[in-house]
């Protein structure tokens, strides 16, 4: 009997939440099969079958909270009569066929496999050659690939017609919004997911523990605006991806973090932990909330392979298969409230950490250009909230100067690196 046991889960996490079994009780899994999937703090993990055998039992249900070590269930060893069960089965449909008519007899012939209905999933699932991706893939089209035979793949399974069966017996569930509030007036009432309970968290912990401040600024983007205009298709089809505005923003927050290293550290009881490296953090609206992927070594990458990691990062946030070390170890974070049409907000730090800059929507505004004449231009406000504890106000300004001035000279990002 092998328990089934609630791994590490990564760096602080401790418990997580159970969000659904694939499994019940009785059911027959292989070595490597999902059984469950379990939401933690940061990213959703699935839970796979150490051992091939029997579901023998589930201690812990759906939306319990599971600690890490925590035995939720457990498998046992097929039963040695599962195996031989389709010997003796010819002899059955045999006798039968020779009274039965002949439709009697087919239905007889086709009884073997199903008859030990719980050892008929055994033959069927060890038949089925098909990877943890596509099982997942085929679960949440509710597709059974028990009697699917040979290799199954992710195309076949997309191809198949049998799918919303299940999830559409889900939305009959808001039960909740039944409830009333005191005034008698309709409400609806739901959980929070575990991970919109920790950003609530995070978000009133930073206020509470950070002397936090904001300062703001402008940038003209005329000459970001026209550089991409100007390289845009060869810089596609050279890297085969676009060239978008976070790569110069990452590049010009990291020259701005070596001028001024403080907003590049975190506070650890009474030392300043000031980091060397340049792990930058772009915050990407995802389903269950806002989450922080980290590019790693920003300082190190071209501007290419920056908007190749960020695509990429985002891509895995969106479809919720961002892995810990996706989100673990950032030293500085970055937030585009623009792509929603904000205009101008102050962002919440992203705890250790002790700076955040927010981007905001890019607004053609009439600017003076000197005493005598004005012009339109495309103009963002940035704003930069940083940890006052250990940033001082004229540090934290001559940071988002010196962004500010890189971004209007993007020559200076691309000819220094």
């Amino acid at each position: 009997m092998a328990e089934i046991i609630v791994p590490e889960l990564g760096e602080s996490i401790s418990e997580g939440t159970i969000t659904k079994w694939f499994v019940k009780e009785g059911d027959t899994v292989n070595q490597g099969d999902v059984l469950l999937e379990l939401e933690t703090d940061k990213v959703n993990i699935e839970i796979s079958a150490d051992s091939s055998g029997v579901v023998a039992s589930i201690a812990r249900g759906d939306g319990d909270v599971v600690q890490v070590g925590e035995a939720i269930g457990s498998i046992g060893a097929s039963s040695g009569a599962a195996a031989p069960a389709p010997a003796p089965a010819p002899a059955a449909p045999e006798k039968s066929a020779e009274v039965a008519a002949p439709e009697k007899a087919a239905a007889v012939a086709t009884a073997p496999p199903a008859a030990p209905s719980a050892a008929a999933a055994s033959p069927a699932s060890s038949a089925v050659q098909a990877s943890p991706a596509v099982r997942k893939l085929a679960r949440e089209q509710g597709i059974d690939l028990s009697q699917a035979q040979g290799r199954i793949t992710s195309d076949a399974v997309r191809a198949s017609g049998q799918a919303p069966a299940a999830p559409k017996a889900e939305p009959a569930a808001p039960a909740p919004a039944a409830s009333s509030s005191a005034n008698g007036k309709p409400v609806e009432r739901k959980r929070m997911s575990r991970r919109r309970m920790t950003i609530a968290n995070r978000l009133v912990e930073a206020q509470h523990t950070a002397a936090m401040l904001t300062t703001f600024n402008e940038v003209d983007m005329t000459a970001i605006l026209d550089l991409r205009k100007r390289r845009k298709q060869a810089f596609f089809e050279k890297n085969e991806v676009n060239l978008g505005f976070m790569s110069f923003f990452t590049k010009a927050v990291v020259g701005a973090l070596k001028k001024f290293p403080l907003l590049n550290a975190e506070i650890d009881g009474d030392d300043i932990v000031i980091k060397q490296f340049y792990d930058i953090g772009i915050a990407v609206s995802a389903k269950e909330g806002l989450v922080v992927p980290v590019v790693r070594d920003a300082d190190r990458l071209g501007f290419a392979e920056i908007e190749k990691s960020i695509g990429d990062l985002a891509k895995k946030a969106r479809a919720n298969t961002l892995a810990l070390s996706d989100l673990q170890g950032g030293s500085f974070t970055i937030t585009n409230g623009g792509v929603f049409g904000s205009l101008l907000s102050t962002p919440i730090l992203n705890t250790p950490q002790v700076g955040i800059l927010g981007m905001h929507k890019i607004q053609v505004r009439p600017v003076a250009i000197d005493d005598e004449r004005m012009e339109n231009r495309p103009m963002m406000y940035l704003a930069l909230s940083y940890d006052h504890r250990i940033v001082d106000g004229s540090e934290a300004v001559r940071f988002l100067v010196t962004v500010k001035e890189l971004l209007e000279d993007p020559e200076q990002l691309l000819l220094n690196g």
